[in-house]
């Protein structure tokens, strides 16, 4: 009976014990409000910077202190994008490029994460092909224009392969060098549980790899912005880099500087959607989305 008394008023303090701990875990996570709160915070803290720097050069403007002239103050920037927007022809321009920006970094992110794998993965296919292709890096964007116009002609499909070619270097070089990152002591662990090839990728490389991947396709999307300024100078009719060239062939600074805040503004919510969606795959990593 003793014995049975103290086995009961043990499992009563352990039981306590853990609902001790689970209440001090629940006190100290945040709450979902507390957590909207902080998000709602950095949101608006990293409004100020652009917002401040807006502000003062409006004020400089209006009492005089600067022109205006090839920099124009932001209400009449924000008066041009309105009148683009209320015409359509912000939306069609916007289409234009979000449509050859996804294309061409669909194409280059497969392109990158296959060849990154392969060279990361075989000594031999990295040796044969690494060099290559980081010769074919160091090729200036525009030395492509001419060869792919001369290939594919000036309409959609030498645009979005210069675009794919912008995003598949750093989407290659992130994956490749992700994979030979990878701690050894890691893959011996999966040796001595005997792990076939795999599961030693599914449960251990892949998990390794991630983090440094999606920085890598953020490197390639934001690649995919610049080079898409460049492929729409290729003959396009559309898009916000063929409102960059109408600006500047017909002197209109606040049309330019419409159409950079405009891809500034998108490529802020591409990254952010492209974060978004592969947050799920590093969520086991508790310090990886502060640091992006």
């Amino acid at each position: 009976m003793t014995a049975s008394r103290e086995s009961a008023v043990s499992g009563e303090i352990a039981t306590s014990a853990w609902s001790s701990q689970q209440e001090a875990a629940a006190l100290a996570a945040p709450s979902p409000a507390e957590k909207r709160r902080a998000f709602d915070w950095r949101m608006l803290l990293g409004l100020l910077l652009p917002v401040a720097v807006a502000l003062l050069w409006e004020a400089a403007v209006r009492f005089g202190l600067a022109q205006g002239r090839l920099v124009p103050p932001p209400s009449r920037i924000a008066a041009t994008l309105w009148a683009l927007a209320e015409t359509g022809e912000l939306w069609t321009h916007v289409w234009a490029t979000l449509w050859r920006i996804a294309a061409g970094f669909a194409l280059g992110a497969v392109a990158g994460i296959v060849f990154g794998a392969l060279s990361g993965a075989s000594g031999t296919v990295r040796r044969v092909l690494d060099p290559t292709l980081q010769a074919l890096r160091a090729i200036p964007s525009i030395a492509w224009v001419p060869l792919f116009i001369l290939w594919l002609g000036i309409f959609e499909a030498s645009k979005v392969a210069l675009i794919a070619v912008g995003v598949f270097f750093p989407v290659y070089l992130g994956i490749a060098g992700a994979i030979l990152s990878v701690d050894r002591k890691l893959v011996e662990v999966g040796h001595v549980f005997r792990l076939s090839r795999v599961k030693l990728a599914k449960r251990i490389l892949l998990p390794a790899v991630l983090p440094e991947a999606v920085i890598a396709l953020r490197s390639g999307l934001g690649l995919g912005f610049m080079f898409v300024v460049a492929a729409e100078f290729m003959g396009a009719s559309e898009g916000l880099g063929y409102l960059l060239v109408d600006g500047q062939q017909m002197g209109k600074p606040d049309q330019i500087l419409a159409a950079i805040i405009a891809f500034a503004l998108l490529g802020k919510i591409a990254d952010s959607l492209l974060v978004l969606l592969t947050k799920p795959l590093v969520r086991w990593q508790d310090t990886v989305r502060e640091r992006l």
